[in-house]
């Protein structure tokens, strides 16, 4: 294999995923921007990065909420290397969606998260790749991770990517992944990571939204012992994707697979290129990524971000919320292909300097035990994962966990949709012994990074289970009620809106602006609108209560319910149909599909199965509905919009306390749906 020609390093990076020597380091400068717009109270990056310190949380909250370009201006300056130095701090305007930060600054990404820890300490780790099978691991350098990311750079450059295109990354967590995206931010393309787990006809229809000119994939992919044809996804898109010229294909397994006109074998054309790139100097708004989110309409949206903003709150988030240290190793679970992903896998750890750890397999395998034999195994000391995950891992009891030494862990994190207090009481007391600092954490794609968390705070301050907490430095939550009024005082709940600006925050939605105002904009004119409801407690803290809109989040994915009902359409046989979530003990929501079935369908069973294994195709399989009901209509108004908040009603039990139904065009239909999820329900009992 050409990838063992390499020696030492790519060779390692790539054949394990195995790397090279004799990186020269490109000389470093920091610039200093303007100091005139960074006055007032002490804002620097050595002042927040005491903000865990007694006293100092309040005040530079306080600092952040009143003088944002006093508190940002000299953390960008200081925390982030710059070509050339920015001369306005922030210019936003929530009326028109617009968003900038550090504007006329030139930095590349890819330098703050390689090129300045190969200079100081280029055998330091900066991955460690935790690879399916358990003891397999494999440890990737700064300087080997620097040379891997240049090669792939300049492969990218001789197939025609250029500042500015867009690359598809169809991979699971990696390395080569990981190389990937900073390979793109070198020469100033743009990724989309696409998640391994989505289907072709998702995968495509992302590509061409983003006008992808290249695809870098894998063979296949390994995942709980079981095998993923990756390749045969990308082959069966890329028939419908005309903007593709090329399908870069790296190999994860030994296994051959079909190689056609479009396809390059990674391995083999990064052995050819020179291991050093020079880096593209961007400018702060220039768009790093897009990430592929649901929303409402069932079209997902392409969520832009942009370079120094969004890098800049990805770091300082990953070192407060967490309290990391120099040392430390990060152990964040979640795939790239989410947020998630980026911001505390790759980007914010990478520019701290930080070891992250790349996950590829799963909770349970081989057994319960993985995460924590993999935290005594690797040491790591700050844990990031999912409340999916530790709802499923406390079924299976207390010993899996106390069975390894999980000494090393300082801080664990949960992400993704709020955690149900057994599952906090359970993971602080039994993983964490009591003694570790658990952070539940709220943020968003949109976000960028983590908007609220129990940490930074005052030394010692309170942690109350299940709760968010305390706004991070320039996050100005508000509550708002159904009149767009502010809702003042404690023990109030209202639509979670933030009133300010910050640096991570989306820019805009991929072609089409109009999209973005429209929906974080326009509910609340003069505040950016989350989407999900919130209660402030006596004590000023903030609990996330869920979404507030048409999209549930499944195991810690938000997928709009319109998408669901979108793929549920293509059946000739269901003429409508209607998705809610409802609470799920595992997964904290699932998707319950109710169907109207055509009285020509036939057998009303083999319609359900065509259906799930439509909506897996179309989507992906998480999105399949855990309950399919077939109900002769739906409940609708006079005007026929369809009252979900019924049907939500009906399936969570709450079917005396229904409210007012009499826009209702009909109210015996509620007997019908109420009689057809009964008989459901027998069945189900009968089958046990």
């Amino acid at each position: 294999m050409a990838a063992r020609s390499l020696g030492r390093g790519v060779g390692r990076l790539l054949g394990s995923l195995r790397g090279l020597s004799g990186q020269p380091a490109r000389p470093l400068c920091r610039v200093s921007a303007p100091r005139r717009a960074a006055s007032g109270p002490s804002g620097s990056a050595p002042a927040v990065a005491a903000a865990s310190q007694a006293g100092s949380y309040p005040a530079l909250s306080a600092q952040a909420a009143r003088e944002p370009a006093a508190f940002w201006g000299p953390l960008a300056r200081d925390t982030l290397v710059w070509d050339t130095p920015y001369h306005t701090i922030w210019d936003c305007d929530f009326s028109t969606g617009k968003i900038g930060w550090f504007l006329g600054g030139q930095l590349n990404v890819s330098v703050n998260c390689l090129d300045q820890h190969v200079r100081k300490s280029p055998e330091s780790v900066a991955l460690i790749w935790e690879r399916d099978e358990p003891g397999t691991e494999v440890r990737i350098t700064y300087r080997e991770l620097l040379e891997t990311t240049c090669r792939l750079a300049n492969t990218l450059k001789r197939h025609g990517v250029c500042r500015g295109d867009c690359v598809a990354i169809y991979m699971p967590v990696s390395p080569l992944a990981v190389a990937a995206m900073l390979a793109c931010a070198r020469i100033g393309a743009v990724h989309t990571v696409i998640f391994a787990g989505f289907s072709a006809v998702s995968l495509a229809g992302r590509i061409n939204d983003a006008k992808c000119k290249v695809v870098i994939t894998f063979n296949q992919g390994l995942r709980g012992g079981r095998v993923m044809e990756l390749k045969k996804i990308v082959d069966e898109a890329v028939k419908h994707c005309p903007t593709v010229q090329r399908v870069l294909v790296a190999h994860r397994t030994d296994n051959k697979v079909h190689m056609g006109d479009l396809d390059v074998p990674l391995e083999q054309e990064m052995a050819k290129e020179d291991p050093v790139c020079a880096p593209e100097s961007m400018g702060s708004e220039d768009m790093l990524f897009m990430l592929y989110t649901s929303g409402s309409t069932g079209m997902p949206k392409g969520i832009v971000h942009t370079q120094a903003g969004y890098l800049l709150y990805a770091a300082l988030t990953h070192k407060l919320v967490f309290d990391h240290r120099p040392g430390d190793v990060f152990g964040c679970v979640a795939d790239i292909g989410w947020i998630t992903g980026h911001s505390y896998v790759v980007y914010g750890p990478l520019c701290n300097g930080a070891t992250s750890v790349l996950f590829e397999s799963t909770p349970v395998y081989p057994n319960a035990g993985r995460y924590w034999e993999t935290v005594e195994r690797l040491k790591i000391n700050q844990f990031y994962g999912a409340p999916t995950a530790v709802r499923l891992l406390l079924k299976y009891g207390d010993a899996w966990v106390k069975k390894y030494d999980r000494s090393s862990l300082r801080t664990l994190g949960s992400v993704g949709e709020p955690i149900n207090c057994e599952a906090w009481e359970w993971l602080h007391r039994v993983v964490g012994d009591s003694r570790c600092t658990l952070v539940d954490t709220w943020w968003q794609t949109e976000t960028g990074g983590i908007c609220i968390a129990p940490r930074p705070s005052e030394e010692g301050a309170e942690i109350l289970p299940g709760m968010a907490m305390r706004p991070f430095f320039g996050i100005t939550p508000v509550l708002m009620d159904e009149k767009g009024t502010v809702v003042e005082g404690s023990n109030v709940s209202g639509a979670l809106c933030i009133s300010q600006a910050w640096p991570g925050m989306a820019r805009t939605i991929y072609g089409d602006h109009q999209r973005f105002v429209d929906a974080y904009f326009k509910a609340y004119p003069g505040y950016y609108f989350t989407g999900d409801g919130a209660y402030r407690t006596e004590g000023g803290y903030y609990q996330i209560t869920g979404r507030m809109d048409d999209v549930i989040n499944i195991s810690g994915h938000r997928l709009g319910t319109a998408e669901i009902e979108d793929a549920i359409a293509d059946h000739p046989a269901v003429p409508e149909s209607a998705v809610i979530g409802y609470p799920h003990d595992i997964k904290g929501e699932a998707a319950f599909a109710f169907i109207v079935v055509k009285d020509s369908a036939g057998d009303s069973d083999v319609v359900v199965q065509e259906l799930k294994s439509m909506v897996a195709t179309k989507i992906a399989k998480y999105a399949v509905p855990d309950k399919i009901l077939v109900v002769k209509r739906l409940p609708k108004t006079r005007s026929g919009k369809v009252m979900r908040r019924l049907l939500r009603k009906i399936i969570t039990s709450e079917a005396q306390e229904l409210g007012d139904t009499t826009t209702l065009e009909d109210p015996s239909i509620i007997t019908e749906i109420l009689s057809a999820y009964q008989k459901c329900k027998d069945k189900q009992a009968a089958a046990k």
